[in-house]
Formats: structure tokens, C-alpha cells, sequence
């Protein structure tokens, strides 16, 4: 499957009644997980990829760490991949837009690109970039512009859902292809933020979130993971050292290490 094909599944895994669930992968080996569990797409978490080589999240990452990293997890799955890109790993619209034309030609169907504290006008030139050096190239990449409204209390509560109402107007403007709003928890705000745009909205799974079903019912098309699948495998591989080392017990490190696929085989 070329670039191109795996962009035009990964669009129509977004089509008005479909809602994809998709897992974070954070290396080849995790992709592969997700895709042997039966995940239809496979995205990365720019925090457990930043981890997993030793760097703190938020666009620190070397971009060649993040390319390597990318290569890896596309080269083991047949499933279209998504990068998360953090803020594309500049301020310059034409860098970050080089950035992705590099993934594209890797394989890459799709991107999460966020505003984080910037403001909305500078992801916005992004996007733009973006999908002008694209179109150029005549290639084809969907663009999943994440705000930070809630995530990052960028205003305060009860100003939030008319902020990222405005912010979803200046992104689909701008050309993004889906809208994801982590951490807007309140089915309230959720269905109105749905109804405000014909893109795709995607929420991220937390303590907090409403659980599956109802993201579902509410008209939610894409829901994430993030970065909670490596916690969660780092957490367990946590209890198991510590045990081990504290109490001299292996019995933690056993309990789940039979769920371990055949990596050789399916590497092989």
C-alpha cells in the first residue's frame, strides 16, 4: 500500500458514522501490538516516543529521533499511521511544512499538529503551509489540528467551549481535516463542539472522559489514547523491578509477561 492509499483509508475511517478508536503506539513493537489486537489505524504518542529515547515531552524531541522512531513503527504494520507532531517542532510555518513533507515521504497518512500556549493564528499558518507544500507536491496528508483550550486551561472554565468554538472556526478555515479537543470532558460541550463543525472531532480517553460508548453516541469520530498505553506498560514493568529488587518476588513480572507476543515471528 504507497502513501496515497494510506491516506484515503485513513479519510475513510473518519466518514460520518464511523468512529475509530485508536491506540498510541510508541515504538515498532507496540505498533505491532495494536495491529495484531485488530486496531483498523495505529498513531503515535509524541510523549511515550520522547520517553522511550530518553527526552521530556513538548517539542524537544530531535526530529531525528522522531523520523527514526516513525520509520520503525511504519515499517512492521500494514495500517495507515499517524504521527503525533506536537507543534511541528518549530514557529516557522515553511519548517514545520518541510517536517511533514518528510513524513509523507516516508509513508505517513496523518498528523496531529497542536496549538499548545501559541496563539491559534500560528497553527493556523501551519496548516496552511502545510497544505500548500502538499498540494504542490500533488501528495496528500490529513491534519488533525489539536487545541489546548481545556487541556492546558488556556482560559478559564467557563470561557472554554466558546474558545475552542472560535478556534475550530480559524482551523477548518485554515484547511485541517479533523478537530481534537483533549481533556473537553462534559458530554455537553462535547455534542456542541461536535455540532459546530463537519469535521471529524476526536477526544482523548482519561480518568475524567466520558467512557466509549457515549463519545460514540455524541457523534465523537476518532478517540485516543495518547500516552497511556506506555504509562501503563512502563507502570507494570515498574511494579515488577520494584518487587524484584525490594522483596526478591518475580511472581509481577510473570503475571503479564505470557501476554508478550512472538516478536521474532512476527519480526521475522
Amino acid at each position: 500500500m504507497d502513501q496515497k492509499q494510506r491516506v484515503a483509508e485513513f479519510r475513510a475511517l473518519h466518514a460520518p458514522g464511523q468512529c475509530l478508536v485508536l491506540p498510541n503506539a510508541w515504538d515498532a513493537a507496540s505498533a505491532k501490538i495494536a495491529e495484531v489486537a485488530g486496531a483498523k489505524a495505529v498513531a503515535t504518542s509524541s510523549a511515550a516516543v520522547a520517553w522511550s529515547h530518553g527526552y521530556a515531552d513538548g517539542d524537544v524531541m530531535p526530529r531525528d529521533v522522531v523520523m527514526a522512531a516513525t520509520r520503525e513503527a511504519i515499517r512492521v504494520v500494514n495500517l495507515p499511521v499517524t504521527v503525533d507532531s506536537e507543534g511541528g517542532y518549530s514557529s516557522d510555518p515553511a519548517r514545520v511544512a518541510d517536517h511533514v513533507q518528510a513524513l509523507i515521504e516516508i509513508g505517513v497518512a496523518g498528523i496531529n499538529l497542536e496549538d499548545g500556549k501559541s496563539p491559534p493564528d500560528l497553527l493556523a499558518a501551519k496548516i496552511r503551509a502545510i497544505k500548500a507544500a502538499v498540494a504542490a507536491k500533488g501528495a496528500d496528508i490529513f491534519i488533525n489540528a489539536r487545541s489546548d483550550v481545556y487541556l492546558q486551561n488556556l482560559v478559564p472554565d467557563d470561557q472554554k467551549l466558546t474558545e475552542i468554538m472560535r478556534r475550530v472556526k480559524v482551523y477548518t478555515d485554515a484547511g485541517a481535516d479533523g478537530i481534537f479537543a483533549p481533556f473537553a470532558n462534559a458530554l455537553s460541550h462535547i455534542r456542541e463542539i461536535v455540532a459546530a463543525t463537519s469535521l471529524p472531532v476526536n477526544l482523548l480517553v482519561n480518568k475524567a472522559a466520558p467512557d466509549i460508548a457515549a463519545l460514540k453516541s455524541a457523534g465523537v469520530r476518532r478517540i485516543s489514547i495518547g500516552a497511556i498505553g506506555g504509562r501503563a506498560a512502563y507502570g507494570q514493568f515498574v511494579q515488577g523491578v520494584k518487587a524484584l529488587l525490594n522483596e526478591g518476588k518475580t511472581d509481577m513480572l510473570f503475571a503479564t509477561s505470557g501476554e508478550c507476543p512472538d516478536f521474532n515471528k512476527a519480526f521475522g
